[in-house]
C-alpha cells in the first residue's frame, strides 16, 4: 500500500504543478529561474517524449491503460520482496497516470521544466518521475544480474 501512496504523491505533485502553470502562465511564457540555464516555460505537447508521434492521443491513452495495468499487476506480484523495484514502479505509475489525465481531459500534456542551457525538450514532473523510475528499475536489474553472475 505504501507504494501506491508514493504513486499518488507523484500524481498529485504533477497535477498541482501543471494546474499552476495553466492558471498563472500564458502559453509560451517563460520565467527564468536561473537565467539562460533553467526556466519555467508554459508548453503543450500532443505527442510523446521529444515531441514524437504528435496528435496520437488515443494511441497514448490505450498504451497507458495497458502500461498502468501491467505495473499494478507487477507491483502486486513483487510486493515487499523487491522494495527498489516497487518504488521505481510507483514513480512510473504516478507519472504515467499524471500524463494520462492530461491527454484524456485536454488532449495534450502540460510541460514546463525547461533546461535552456542544453536545449533539452521541455518536460514535467510526471516525465521526471518516469525517467527516475525507469533508471532505478534498470539499476536494480543490473545489480541482480551482476549478483547472479558472482553467486
Amino acid at each position: 500500500m505504501f507504494y501506491y501512496f508514493i504513486a499518488l504523491l507523484v500524481f498529485a505533485l504533477d497535477q498541482l504543478t501543471k494546474w499552476l502553470v495553466v492558471k498563472y502562465m500564458e502559453l509560451g511564457q517563460s520565467i527564468p529561474i536561473i537565467e539562460g540555464v533553467f526556466h519555467f516555460t508554459s508548453h503543450r505537447n500532443r505527442g510523446a517524449a521529444f515531441g514524437i508521434l504528435q496528435n496520437q492521443r488515443w494511441f497514448f491513452i490505450l498504451i497507458t491503460v495497458a502500461v498502468v495495468a501491467g505495473i499494478i499487476f507487477y507491483m502486486r506480484k513483487v510486493g515487499r520482496n523487491k522494495p527498489l523495484v516497487s518504488f521505481s514502479l510507483a514513480l512510473i505509475l504516478g507519472g504515467a497516470i499524471g500524463n494520462f489525465i492530461d491527454r484524456l481531459l485536454m488532449g495534450e500534456v502540460v510541460d514546463f521544466l525547461d533546461f535552456t542551457l542544453i536545449h533539452y525538450p521541455i518536460f514535467n514532473v510526471a516525465d521526471s518521475a518516469i525517467v527516475v523510475g525507469v533508471g532505478l528499475y534498470i539499476y536494480d536489474t543490473l545489480k541482480e544480474m551482476i549478483a547472479e553472475r558472482k553467486g
